[in-house]
């Protein structure tokens, strides 16, 4: 997985975002979909995530993962 610098993350457009309104999990590809789904399950584990925001990076993601 590329590194996203933040630049890079700073260009997307807040759809590429998994909680767009945070712009927090970036996902301009499958690997970065891939990373989001785990660090979301890890920060509801956590706590710090709630389910229903893990949720919604799930779906951003598995529709990133479909496309490619």
């Amino acid at each position: 997985m590329a590194k996203l610098s933040t630049s890079k993350k700073n260009a997307e457009p807040k759809g590429e975002f998994g909680l767009p309104e945070e712009r927090k999990y970036p996902m301009p590809d499958a690997a970065h979909a891939k990373n989001a789904k785990a660090r979301a399950s890890q920060a509801e584990n956590a706590g710090k995530l709630s389910a229903a925001d893990k949720k919604k990076v799930d779906s951003k993601a598995d529709k990133v993962l479909k496309k490619k």
